[in-house]
């Protein structure tokens, strides 16, 4: 089921840096260097396969865009908000590792 505007706004409340738009949530990160961007990828494209439920993901230098919906559903979901948690948590250790 997908989530209506207020509950979407008030989940991010909690996760810094992350955009609703066009029944999408969306946040670019930024990296010191290339390859911890592309480590950061490697690991949220694991978890995303686990969960079953992938990002959009554009890699730029240093820097990715991620972004989550259901297309199936058609909109934000709570396990759209899940992985946008788990993104959170991947870029805190990418960050302390690298």
């Amino acid at each position: 089921m997908t989530l209506n505007i207020d509950s979407v706004e008030e989940s991010l409340m909690s996760l810094k840096g992350w955009v609703f738009e066009d029944n999408t949530i969306y946040k670019e990160y930024t990296f010191k260097n290339y390859m911890d961007s592309i480590r950061f990828i490697q690991v949220l494209a694991k978890e995303a396969e686990k969960k079953n439920h992938h990002p959009d993901m554009i890699v730029g230098w240093c820097k990715i865009k991620v972004s989550f919906t259901s297309h199936d559903k058609g909109g934000v979901t709570e396990e759209c908000i899940a992985m946008a948690k788990v993104a959170e948590k991947i870029k805190f250790k990418i960050k302390k590792i690298f």
